[in-house]
């Protein structure tokens, strides 16, 4: 037996021999896989931007806080 026959496909609970399954079955699940393996490498590359918007935010926040703080003591320093 071939790898290819041995494979088994579990679709909607039942197990499917690919072997068993016509060029157009065989295309979808072709397809089907890799879709998954791009919504998989989509997830990943989400996750880094979220990641990178997160950090250019905080850095942005961090940064108008910093101004804010430097601005007042500027005031503070005037007025005395």
């Amino acid at each position: 037996m071939t790898e290819q026959e041995s494979k088994i496909i579990n679709i909607d609970g039942k197990d499917y021999k690919e072997s068993d399954l016509n060029r157009e079955q065989t295309y979808c699940i072709r397809q089907i896989r890799s879709l998954q393996n791009k919504c998989e490498s989509l997830r990943f590359e989400l996750d880094s931007s979220q990641m990178a918007l997160q950090f250019a935010t905080s850095k942005l926040i961090s940064s108008l806080t910093t101004k804010e703080t430097e601005d007042v003591q500027v005031q503070n320093a005037v007025a005395n």
